[in-house]
């Protein structure tokens, strides 16, 4: 039996995400060797300093907060979000165990993010402006870097494609564990209210709200 075979035997998709997320929370971190992991798997697509690729819509990853990064890996590797490609390469033996997550997570989140990233036209920025804080800032924070516990994620310092393609495939429902809220309210906005909510995003530079703790390990973490 692989690891937490026995835990997740049975359970639903959703069921082994939260499982194993919450299990590999509680595991040290080891940032140096998810540095490592990092360059030999994701650094391909994602870059070396994990700035993503703005052209082909490949998120930044530099400094997103430690429990998100968790939780999406063991989301993908549960196929619950969809990806091909990134199924691809969390089926690699090695990329299955939860351990591996966090320390890629703790290594991603302790690079800082550089600039600059990609935006938008800038035609609606004031109405993106505006939908975030009306709608958003509530789970992302009102400086958009994600809610205290780290689960909603930062969206500070990313790329205005990966953002408004995100907005439109949680709508869709390609995130089959998304907070039915959260569907429910993209799913009510139109194109034009997507993309200035995105181009708003894209623009957001400088350190949002620092929430930076020592774990239980010794490492810092967002």
């Amino acid at each position: 039996m692989t690891m937490f075979a026995s835990a997740v035997l049975g359970a639903s998709p959703a069921e082994r995400v939260d499982r194993q997320t919450k299990a590999a929370l509680a595991m040290d971190a080891h940032p140096e060797r998810g540095s490592k992991v990092f360059d030999q798997y994701c650094a391909k697509c994602h870059g070396p300093g994990a700035l993503g690729n703005a052209k082909r819509g490949i998120p930044a990853l530099a400094g997103q907060r430690l429990a998100y990064l968790v939780r999406q890996l063991a989301n993908f590797a549960n196929a619950e979000r969809d990806s091909s490609t990134m199924h691809a390469v969390v089926s690699r033996g090695e990329l299955q165990n939860p351990q591996v997550w966090t320390d890629i997570a703790a290594y991603l989140n302790g690079i800082p993010s550089r600039l600059p990233l990609s935006t938008g036209a800038g035609q609606d920025v004031a109405l993106g402006r505006g939908i975030f804080h009306e709608q958003c800032a509530s789970c992302h924070g009102s400086d958009a870097s994600g809610d205290a516990d780290g689960f909603a994620p930062s969206l500070r310092h990313q790329h205005y494609v990966y953002l408004n393609a995100q907005m439109h495939k949680l709508a869709e429902g390609y995130r089959h564990n998304a907070d039915e809220e959260l569907v429910r309210f993209l799913r009510s906005l139109d194109d034009r209210d997507m993309i200035a909510t995105a181009d708003y995003l894209s623009r957001l530079t400088g350190a949002g709200k620092d929430r930076k703790r020592m774990r239980d390990d010794g490492v810092v973490v967002d």
